[in-house]
């Protein structure tokens, strides 16, 4: 039963997600919040192996998944957003095939930890990560807004990134793909919100330094290093 608890902590279900995001919101360092999301559902994935999960229990992991995809149309701060999304894929292994869970955690962790680490990018650069406050991010910095709008599409699980195979396995699932395919419907409508206010915009864009053209290559690599390995692993499924 302590085993179950603990999951239900570090695979966060609402309301015990709120200690996630009370950790992650303590956490001011980008890097800091990069490494927590990778190491905290694995945690929750140590502590429910062999737990038995009952059918009934399947609608609230779908429920606090919806909850979270619902509540990121309405949130602008590219950090609290990536928090946001973090708590609502990683509330959806819970109704993974047990065998599957360590890697649908770890393909569902990093983007959004990716996103911890560009939102520092933002903030050191404009003083805030904040979606709409500044308009035309493609035209002052198109290096970055390249690596932001990549890392979003693999937020959402979009091919061919590992997401997107993870997704593909859920909606095997009697009875649940409507509503997988809600919340990732959400997920898609909330990028796109999203997009629109850092990269568009009638404001005047605002001159900064753009990512160096290494600091992009390296980013570039890693995520065709995550992309090559969902497809290498059993044939790109999670």
């Amino acid at each position: 039963m302590m085993k179950l608890l603990a999951a239900f902590l570090f695979l966060p279900l609402f309301p015990f997600s709120m200690v996630f995001n009370g950790l992650l919101s303590k956490l001011g360092n980008p890097t800091a919040r990069f490494m927590l999301l990778l190491a905290w559902p694995q945690f929750g994935v140590f502590f429910l192996h062999a737990q038995p999960v009952p059918e009934f229990f399947i609608a609230w992991p779908l429920l606090s998944s919806g909850f979270y995809a619902l509540r990121l149309l309405t949130v602008r701060d590219l950090g609290l957003w990536a928090g946001f999304l973090a708590c609502s894929a990683l509330s959806l292994i819970w109704i993974a095939n047990p065998s599957d869970m360590p890697m649908v955690a770890l393909w569902f962790s990093i983007p959004p930890a990716l996103l911890f680490l560009l939102s520092g990018a933002l903030e050191r650069r404009f003083g805030a990560a904040y979606s709409g406050l500044y308009g035309g991010l493609a035209g002052s910095a198109p290096k970055l807004s390249g690596m932001l709008v990549m890392t979003l599409l693999a937020a959402i699980a979009t091919p061919p990134f590992p997401g997107f195979f993870a997704m593909l396995g859920l909606l095997h699932r009697t009875g649940i793909a409507p509503a997988v395919l809600f919340i990732w419907l959400l997920w898609g409508w909330a990028a796109i919100r999203l997009m629109q206010g850092f990269l568009s915009g009638s404001k005047e864009p605002t001159p900064v330094n753009d990512v160096g053209r290494s600091g992009a290559l390296l980013f570039a690599c890693l995520l065709g290093v995550i992309v090559f390995a969902s497809l290498y692993l059993k044939g790109g499924a999670p």
